[in-house]
């Protein structure tokens, strides 16, 4: 049984932000610190990314445990209208997953950073990993590749017959 009236209960789920949420605004403020540049839920790519990072062609999600069915002690879902909240929850995986799908086609890396993972105790250790992730996409992505020279690649300098 809800503790709140329909209407409260109304109020209270349409106050819920999508964009400019506490743990997006922690991944910004530390992306940004560290010189990483950014623009926000770019509107012309698949599932508008909360960050996406054109040099390093990678897109950030910032999920909610709860909205995207994290398999943690955020992500359980209501004793009330169960059926209801697992079918919601259950299509936002299916969008999630099938967004991240059309990003990949297009050439972009996806990372995802769970709601539960910027708790204090956990914060520092994945912000670290988001930054070493970040920078390890950009090497391997304009790393130069080595290819050795065989004879076939010189060539000829001249062309035949030219110079008869």
């Amino acid at each position: 049984m809800d503790v709140f009236t329909k209407d409260k209960r109304s109020k209270i789920m349409a106050a819920i932000r999508s964009k400019n949420t506490r743990p997006e605004i922690i991944v910004r403020k530390y992306l940004f610190s560290r010189g990483f540049r950014y623009r926000l839920n770019h509107p012309r790519l698949p599932g508008h990314p909360d960050i996406v990072l054109r040099k390093y062609r990678t897109c950030i999600f910032v999920n909610g445990c709860f909205w995207h069915g994290h398999d943690c002690p955020n992500g359980h879902l209501p004793k009330n209208n169960h059926e209801f909240w697992r079918n919601k929850i259950n299509r936002n995986r299916e969008r999630d997953k099938e967004e991240q799908h059309r990003l990949a086609e297009m050439g972009w890396h996806c990372i995802t950073v769970w709601e539960c993972e910027l708790r204090p105790a956990k914060r520092e250790a994945t912000l670290q990993s988001l930054a070493y992730t970040l920078n390890r996409i950009y090497l391997e992505d304009h790393a130069f590749k080595y290819k050795p020279i065989t004879d076939d690649d010189y060539g000829m300098a001249a062309e035949p017959g030219a110079g008869e």
